[in-house]
């Protein structure tokens, strides 16, 4: 695998209650180095358009030719939006992978969609697994959707350069984060 593999990296910017859309920025990147690009688009909060949005960029974007991988922070954004990392592979047959810092608790999570969006528990369970993987002695938790466990090790090696987090989700989630506060004051 190259060191410069093109990579989607998607996060939401904050939002308030009262908000009815939320802001999603994607970078494009090269490895785990440079930008090469950035699309952003918006989703109902609590909806269910997330999946369909990202496809209909995808299709659009000059990047599509390049783009090798999807990458997000957890399946839900802009509350409990979410998506369906099987139905996405599936239809750009671009593979996906969910990063995250800590392993969820799923009953709670399944708990939470019931009450608040229902149609979402088919994408948790296309999700798949939750895998804990070692990278650079630190822990993440993964699911996949169209690539193999090597190969969501070698993608978090290339990109995992200055903390646990891939860079292209670090920088996705820092763009983010200043649109949306006018300063990034958010971890990352």
């Amino acid at each position: 695998m190259k060191h410069e593999i093109r990579i989607l990296a998607l996060d939401d910017a904050s939002y308030s209650k009262e908000d009815k859309k939320v802001f999603v920025v994607g970078v494009v990147y090269r490895g785990g180095s440079y930008i090469d690009g950035l699309l952003t688009f918006s989703v109902r909060k609590d909806g269910s358009d997330a999946t369909e949005k990202l496809v209909k960029i995808l299709g659009k974007t000059r990047h599509k030719g390049q783009l090798q991988y999807i990458m997000i922070k957890g399946i839900t954004l802009a509350g409990f939006n979410f998506f369906d990392i099987k139905e996405i592979y599936e239809r750009t047959g671009k593979p996906v992978i969910v990063v995250m810092r800590k392993r969820p608790n799923m009953k709670r999570f399944i708990r939470a969609f019931e009450n608040i969006n229902p149609v979402g528990i088919e994408a948790v369970e296309n999700a798949g697994e939750i895998r804990k993987v070692n990278v650079k002695g630190k822990k993440l938790f993964v699911q996949k959707a169209g690539l193999n466990n090597k190969d969501v090790k070698k993608i978090l090696e290339i990109t995992c350069l200055h903390s646990n987090i891939p860079e292209p989700l670090r920088v996705s989630h820092l763009i983010a984060s200043g649109i949306s506060r006018g300063e990034n004051k958010a971890r990352a």
